[in-house]
């Protein structure tokens, strides 16, 4: 167990993702810069419910399953505003929550995806390998944009989250993926949801005289 400072936003990270932040309320220029300083890692959390002041507000209810970030980049910007880029590093679980300080804290268990069946996921891997890889090309081909499909995560695990992070869906499902029970269930749901989406956004582009816009992020 131990007690991590917690970021409530609107978005998922996942592990070995980056996500980038613009820091300017005082609490959370407070909360990052203790974690500059102590080369500390924050939760990254997904709002549940409660209000929101770019992405968080007091009284906002994180989901239990978040990522810890570790700080990678900071830009200040002046008057204690900063940007920053962190990046994804593993699950926890939230057990409890503690408002004794500016922003939440909570005590969390560290929670690695588990592989129960390696050989069941390289398989699922290889169903779902080649997915990605259509999906890829259609946003090359749709924004004119290149992906250097050689640099993909050979590891599986990786494999799967960066999956998972570029799919263009709500945050209820990508919250959902980040708390699936092990590895090959993420990736058996992440080849169902792909195949949709490849055989949609085919379907799209092949309608003349429709605009399709094919936002691309590794946040």
């Amino acid at each position: 167990m131990m007690r991590l400072p917690l970021f409530p936003l609107n978005t998922v990270l996942f592990p070995g993702m980056p996500i980038s932040l613009h820091i300017f309320e005082e609490r959370y220029k407070l909360m990052i810069s203790r974690c500059i300083k102590d080369q500390q890692p924050f939760g990254v959390v997904l709002i549940e419910s409660g209000a929101e002041v770019e992405g968080a507000g007091p009284d906002a209810k994180p989901h239990a399953v978040g990522c810890s970030a570790l700080i990678t980049r900071v830009q200040p910007v002046g008057f204690g505003r900063m940007n920053i880029v962190a990046l994804g590093q593993e699950r926890f679980i939230i057990h409890t929550l503690h408002n004794d300080e500016a922003y939440i804290t909570a005590d969390v268990e560290l929670h690695p995806l588990p592989v129960t069946n390696a050989d069941a996921l390289a398989t699922a891997i290889d169903y779902l390998r080649p997915w990605l890889e259509r999906y890829l090309h259609i946003l090359q081909d749709a924004d004119d944009v290149e992906f250097d499909l050689d640099q993909l995560p050979q590891d599986e695990t990786a494999l799967a989250y960066l999956a998972a992070s570029l799919l263009k869906t709500s945050m209820t499902d990508k919250q959902a993926l980040l708390e699936s029970v092990n590895a090959e269930r993420l990736t058996l749901a992440l080849h169902t949801v792909y195949r949709k989406e490849v055989t949609l956004l085919r379907a799209l582009l092949r309608q003349p005289a429709v605009n399709v816009e094919l936002p691309f992020s590794l946040n």
